[in-house]
């Protein structure tokens, strides 16, 4: 085990858990396997949160390195479109909420047309147009991923539910957190503000 490995969540696992981050689907791709902790009595795989908390940390050091107007965030899912506006807005990143217009990474003849260093989205499925535009010209992919994702085209996994409100609202927030201490803006966890409220969407 790396040292890594032992430290602290950087939110009790009671977060995590009440926030339903652990809750898959009931099918599982080959590609997340490796982050599925064990499967329920009523079929659902539950993921391991300590692969989500390592993965928060990974992703935020990585988009920190990036200057953040070319960070691009995207999310069709209703409940992803709320977490990913306030994230975006509190990194300063570029945000796609709601539908994705084809050609917005590919075609420079479109309005909407955007050249970002890095790809974000909720859920790689659901943001497949995205993601196979900024495979196209070549961008990484960062994505929040259930049980049930393919991952063969995305870079940097966050294995995660990503279909709950909660779920998402806390995985956003801490990610916000994580990025604005990479950035030192924030000097600690106690200069955070915000809540995971301030990212839930409303029913």
């Amino acid at each position: 085990m790396t040292d890594e490995a032992k430290t602290d969540l950087l939110v009790s696992e009671d977060v995590y858990l009440t926030s339903g981050v652990h809750i898959g689907t009931q099918q599982k791709s080959a590609d997340m396997k490796q982050f599925i902790f064990k499967v329920r009595s009523d079929g659902l795989y539950v993921l391991d949160v300590k692969r989500t908390d390592l993965r928060i940390r990974a992703v935020a050091k990585f988009l920190s390195r990036y200057p953040p107007e070319s960070i691009m965030i995207v999310s069709a899912r209703q409940y992803g479109q709320k977490p990913a506006k306030v994230f975006a807005k509190a990194i300063r990143a570029q945000v796609i909420a709601g539908r994705f217009v084809p050609g917005s990474l590919t075609n420079p003849a479109l309005p909407q047309y955007v050249e970002p260093e890095v790809l974000f989205v909720t859920d790689p499925a659901a943001d497949q147009q995205a993601v196979a535009e900024a495979m196209n010209v070549g961008v990484p992919i960062v994505a929040l991923c259930d049980a049930n994702n393919e991952t063969r085209n995305v870079d940097l996994v966050i294995p995660t539910n990503n279909k709950g409100r909660r779920a998402l609202a806390c995985v956003y927030w801490l990610l916000t957190r994580e990025i604005l201490k990479e950035r030192k803006v924030l000097a600690s966890d106690a200069d955070f503000k915000m809540t995971i409220d301030d990212f839930e969407a409303s029913l």
